[in-house]
């Protein structure tokens, strides 16, 4: 992993925590109304009291937790995939299929649903590659999460949370089908690769461990429709993003260097650049620890900066978390 993809990941941690701390939940007063709740979780008041004293702040930290759950699997996982990989999210609209193409879609999703036939993506492959008859029909609009042009082949990756909702592997399988028919017939010249990822396994026993089989088991249905090699798994599926191995240790391991207990303290105290000059010691070990290499190439330059561009020098790194991109003219202009 390279220091400019570092440097990008680092910032979507930072932008991650950053929100979550406006709005973690700070004390009772601020709990929302959870009438229905509170009454349920009655029934489970002796288990709740060995490790919670304050069920409304319990409601409310529960809720805190969900929107780290969606901040994760709607941005996160998403932004730091295509950092990796150099790809984006690209939406299809006005794409086309065959006629026979349809058919033969609809003929390889019943025989998986029924059981008729187990899947094997190089045969599937073939049946729809090979039936170009008919007329040409609209296909449905469809969103890549992840899609990646090399010189001989397109690969594009549908990210999933780790458990998707019961009855959603025959929808997510007949839209890759579809899709690959509408990217061979945009791309005849190149090889189409579609995969659905899952950015971990909640099952592994290890952060970056996985078990594909057991995983796929433990899903509803997911053995039904999918070949193991149509399925990027944890580690497996970071590596394949950037071509490396240990990707999402690395990852971890950004993470893990920001996430203090302190992160507030010091993000707050690099915001402000005035402090470089009050403590430049600290100052740049926030930015080394966090893996700031664009804020460090200016604080070497410092003094050079203040004289050329003392305006933009001293301005804010993070607008609500997200960093301010007028201070690379600082060293890039």
């Amino acid at each position: 992993m390279v220091n400019h993809q570092t440097q990008l990941i680092a910032l979507e941690v930072i932008r991650v925590l950053k929100t979550r701390f406006d709005n973690f939940p700070v004390d009772t007063q601020s709990n929302r109304n959870a009438p229905f709740h509170e009454a349920f979780l009655k029934a489970f008041k002796d288990k709740i009291e060995k490790y919670v004293d304050n069920v409304p702040y319990f409601i409310s930290l529960a809720s805190w937790l969900h929107g780290l759950n969606t901040t994760l699997g709607q941005s996160f996982f998403e932004n730091v995939a295509h950092i990796l990989s150099d790809g984006d999210k690209r939406t299809f609209k006005d794409c086309k299929y065959y006629e026979k193409q349809e058919k033969v879609i609809n003929e390889i999703i019943t025989d998986l649903k029924n059981g008729n036939k187990k899947p094997n993506l190089e045969e599937e492959n073939s049946l729809i590659f090979s039936s170009i008859k008919g007329k040409l029909k609209e296909a449905p609009k469809f969103t890549a999460d992840v899609f990646i042009i090399e010189k001989d082949c397109i690969e594009a990756i549908e990210l999933k949370s780790v458990r998707p909702n019961a009855g959603e592997m025959r929808g997510e399988k007949l839209k890759i089908l579809f899709a690959k028919t509408c990217l061979k017939l945009k791309y005849p010249d190149k090889e189409i690769r579609y995969f659905i990822g899952f950015p971990f396994d909640p099952l592994s026993e290890t952060p970056t461990g996985y078990d594909k089989e057991r995983f796929m088991k433990h899903l509803i249905e997911f053995e039904k429709y999918f070949d193991p090699s149509e399925v990027l798994l944890a580690s497996e599926f970071w590596d394949r993003l950037s071509g490396e191995s240990n990707t999402m240790k690395k990852i971890l391991e950004i993470i893990n260097k920001i996430a203090k207990p302190n992160f507030l303290e010091r993000y707050e105290f690099i915001n402000s650049p005035e402090n470089f000059e009050i403590n430049k010691e600290k100052y740049l070990k926030i930015l080394n620890d966090w893996f700031l290499f664009d804020e460090i190439k200016i604080f070497k330059n410092y003094e050079k900066l203040k004289k050329e561009n003392y305006r933009v020098l001293y301005q804010e790194l993070f607008k609500n978390g997200k960093y301010n991109s007028k201070r690379r003219k600082l060293i890039y202009s």
